[in-house]
């Protein structure tokens, strides 16, 4: 993955400020935490290593290195400051030697064996800088120069600060100071004027004058799709031009001269294997000078490679099973012309000047070619000198079926020689591949010399002795002065060595001076003026010069009222204000306070658990040791969270439990009510509240055949002449009102569902029952009987003692409740639960009320409409039942 290096400007003129009020600094902050955000929109971005780099002085200026992770990227990046000067050709040497702080330990360069487009380590720097004038120490430059004498080891084998994977990209912040009046177009970003723009073309990269923070974005999002993997390679045209397609007839409209597309300076994409994640090449791109055995050194390479095409046309070469490498060329002037001249079937050769032995050129290594939609050109990396070889391995394996003959060995031998030493390497590997394997013998000599390889063995081992200096050497901060040092201005004697001075003290003072101590100015050579120590809090109690002088008055009030307060018995040494003031920053570190206090005392019962500490909230629980059955709790719905002052405590409520019996689940699923109409009415729903009302309290065990008798009996008794259905409403109201509370007491409660889901139908059927408990229980027998539920009935009719309307009360609210909290709409079980509210007629009026208010507060509208509709029906009922009572 590409490697992100960030070269922020920390000088001094990054603090003017914008027309929004922010510096320039607060901006590039900004732009960079922006750049990350749309970064990590790619899937392929989460392996990026970023790296962070100031305008200090090394080894200060790295703040994120190699091995600091993006915590202390975001860390290291909110606290920079800006001061200093502007070193920018310091800084970007130092951004370099960073990068290429392994290059020599890993071998990716290669050095004397062919340059790898396969073996690179991606990299992309990205400035933001003011565009001021460059400021050292000795004075300003106009222009950019970077130091010469890198303490990298190795850096002498390349001319150039950096490698040919590596492009710088500036963004020259240009923000007026004032609201520009004019209407911003953007049509493009320019280039910057300044001294960093030719450094970022040498590299392959650009810089943006940046001149609004829409303008900003823009740029960002242009660095976040030039963030490819690929290295830079010139382009250069050799020979004459080529000749017109079309009909051979002379171009007149193109002009004489150099044109844009004959030198080149751009990338070619070095993809990655989709299923390793690394590229993977087979042929070098040959050196610029023939390897000699006998040098004892390696002449210095330039970082991008100079690629020469011959605009002569010849056809693609390529044959089966031999390897070859393409590359997808950077759109740029060389492409267009190609791709316009629409010709995919032919190609340009390429060559490397000085790669051959005895020719100045050197013989073609690949070519150009255009690709068959005409959407691309295509960079193919081929053998040293492919025209020779290839017809040559065609024969081998065509003609001689891989059994070379002395001719096609003394061919082969010829061809050899010109070929440069480092190709014999991937040239046995291909044609090992092909089928070949002893056509080369291993005793071929292709390396490079003996004192060459222990350089550069010496050089990698001073890269890795450097590498671990540099990288602990980051994050260290700046030390700090103490003091500010005292320079003697005169090398004269003191004003106390003069006698008129010493008469003048006496007649000051009129008394004998003591005797001076003799003074030496030796001795104080190394005198420091202290610095003020901003950690330190002032001691305005203790040292009257820590008190500002407007707050002489004020703070004289405050000594004399803590002199005189008798209720203390010591004075106290600062002022509560002052005990209490915290920095903001500082108000969340927790965990520096706890260290400052001292330890505390043993526990009087260890094996009491310890609270866990939650600097003032009560409320913090550790959810380690907190267990949830999960089962339980979807059964039981969601709890309140939020319980409100007034509500009744829920501890009591019994918890429903899943039945874990097939058979009484299979009866629980599908019971049949019998509506004591005369017709049988649908299947109640499962969703039935009678077990969760009263917890029945065992009195004797019931035996199970008894159980299985009475179960029957009530299945039995649900066999009934099937009538009409459709009964009307005021039909059952009349046999509602006029029955007794002893037949009301037989009747089962659920009259609800032998309607359906019908609301209104639900709140007609309920009434009666809401009614029908409003007379006070004469007995207790009475009142046994009247709180048992129809469900109970079901499960073996357990007696139970009676309770008070207030507890019977209480856990219908509950109940109510919690089913007003539940998502949805079905309120049945709201209504069913209503029938069963005891005590006095005003009682139940005021607990439907208190329904109302809950529902309200949930905003259920629909629950509210048939909640309203419900009490009109309950005060048109009370009203009919008064009048056939009074009459």
């Amino acid at each position: 993955m590409p490697i992100l290096l960030f070269l922020i400007d920390t000088s001094a003129s990054m603090n003017q400020r914008s027309h929004l009020g922010t510096t320039y600094l607060d901006t590039a902050k900004g732009a960079v935490e922006t750049f990350m955000k749309l970064r990590a929109r790619d899937p392929a971005s989460r392996g990026a290593r970023y790296m962070l780099v100031t305008f200090e002085e090394p080894p200060y200026a790295i703040k994120a290195g190699w091995k600091e992770n993006h915590a202390t990227f975001m860390n290291e990046l909110k606290n920079l400051q800006a001061e200093g000067l502007t070193t920018l050709g310091q800084s970007l040497r130092t951004a370099f030697d960073l990068l290429n702080l392994n290059r020599l330990v890993t071998g990716i360069d290669n050095y004397g064996q062919g340059r790898n487009p396969f073996f690179l380590e991606p990299a992309i720097i990205i400035t933001i800088t003011d565009g001021s004038k460059l400021t050292t120490t000795s004075g300003v430059q106009d222009e950019l120069h970077l130091p010469l004498n890198s303490p990298l080891p190795g850096s002498e084998l390349t001319k150039e600060p950096f490698r040919w994977d590596q492009r710088l990209f500036a963004l020259v912040l240009r923000l007026p100071g004032t609201m520009s009046v004019e209407s911003e177009q953007l049509t493009g970003v320019p280039l910057d004027d300044s001294a960093i723009t030719p450094m970022c073309e040498v590299t392959g990269g650009r810089s943006y004058s940046v001149c609004s923070p829409r303008m900003l974005n823009q740029c960002l999002e242009s660095l976040v799709q030039k963030v490819q993997s690929g290295v830079v390679i010139n382009f250069e045209k050799a020979g004459p031009d080529p000749s017109p397609v079309e009909d051979g007839q002379p171009d007149i409209s193109r002009p004489f001269g150099s044109q844009p597309w004959h030198s080149c300076h751009k990338l070619i994409y070095v993809r990655p294997n989709p299923k390793t994640g690394v590229p993977i090449g087979h042929w070098p791109v040959p050196e610029s000078f023939w390897p000699d055995q006998n040098s004892p050194t390696l002449p210095p390479r330039t970082s991008h490679p100079v690629v020469k095409f011959s605009c002569t046309d010849c056809e693609p070469m390529v044959i089966d099973k031999l390897p070859f490498d393409k590359y997808e060329l950077e759109p740029s002037p060389l492409t267009q012309f190609i791709l316009e001249r629409k010709s995919p079937q032919t190609c340009w050769q390429v060559y490397v000047s000085n790669s051959a032995k005895y020719s100045e050129l050197g013989h073609p290594f690949g070519y150009l070619k255009a690709s068959t939609a005409l959407n691309c050109v295509n960079l193919f990396v081929m053998p040293y000198n492919y025209p020779v070889l290839l017809p040559l391995l065609d024969d081998l394996f065509k003609v001689h079926k891989a059994k070379p003959t002395l001719k096609w060995r003394q061919s082969f031998e010829s061809y050899l020689k010109t070929m440069p030493p480092y190709y014999l390497g991937p040239l046995k590997k291909a044609v090992r591949m092909m089928g070949a394997p002893n056509l080369i013998a291993d005793s071929m000599e292709y390396g490079l010399s003996y004192s060459v390889i222990s350089y550069l063995k010496k050089l990698s081992q001073q890269a890795k002795i450097e590498s671990d200096r540099v990288i602990g050497s980051v994050g260290k901060k700046v030390v700090q002065e103490t003091g500010i040092k005292v320079r003697s201005r005169s090398h004269g004697l003191s004003m106390a060595y003069r006698k008129d001075f010493q008469q003048l003290l006496q007649g000051i003072s009129e008394d004998v001076p003591h005797r001076l101590l003799d003074l030496n100015m030796k001795e104080y050579t190394g005198f420091q003026v202290a610095l003020l120590n901003k950690d330190l809090k002032p001691q305005t109690f203790r040292n009257a010069y820590d008190i500002p002088r407007r707050n002489l008055l004020d703070h004289l009030t405050r000594m004399r009222s803590n002199l005189l307060k008798s209720t203390r018995r010591f004075l106290k040494g600062q002022d509560e204000d002052q005990v209490h003031s915290v920095p903001i920053a500082q108000m969340g570190n927790y965990q520096e306070y706890l260290k400052q206090v001292p330890s505390p005392l043993r526990e009087l019962d260890p094996d009491q658990p310890r609270r866990l500490h939650t600097f003032g909230n009560p409320f913090k629980l550790d959810k380690k040791g907190m267990m949830i059955d999960e089962a339980d709790e979807f059964v039981a719905g969601p709890q309140n969270k939020h319980k409100r002052p007034g509500e009744p405590n829920m501890q009591g409520i019994p918890k429903r439990r899943r039945c874990m019996s097939p058979l009484l689940r299979g009866r629980q699923q599908n019971p049949v009510v019998n509506n004591h109409i005369g017709g049988k009415g649908p299947p109640a729903p499962t969703t039935q509240a009678q077990p969760d009302l009263i917890k029945p309290l065992p009195l004797h065990k019931i035996s199970e055949t008894t159980n299985d008798s009475i179960i029957h009996d009530v299945v039995e008794n649900h066999v009934a002449d099937q009538l009409s259905s459709d009964i009307t409403p005021n039909a059952m109201d009349t046999e509602f009102s006029a029955s007794s509370p002893a037949s009301l007491l037989e009747r089962p409660t659920n009259h609800t569902e032998a309607l359906g889901h019908d609301h209104l139908g639900t709140n007609d059927l309920t009434v009666g029952g809401f009614l029908e408990n409003h007379e006070e229980p004469r007995d207790k027998e009475q009142c046994a009987e009247e709180n048992i539920p129809a469900s109970s009935l079901n499960k073996g009719k357990k007696l139970m003692h009676c309770r008070s309307h207030e507890e019977v009360n209480t856990e219908l609210k509950a109940q109510i409740m919690k089913e007003i909290r539940k998502p949805g709409r079905k309120y049945e079980r709201i209504f069913t639960l209503l029938k069963h509210v005891q005590g006095s007629l005003q009682t139940r009026l005021i607990f439907l009320q208190n329904v109302i208010k809950e529902a309200s507060r949930f905003k259920k509208r629909m629950l509210i409409e048939q909640l309203e509709n419900f009490l009109d029906e309950i005060h048109r009922r009370a009203n009919q039942i008064n009048h056939i009572n009074s009459n």
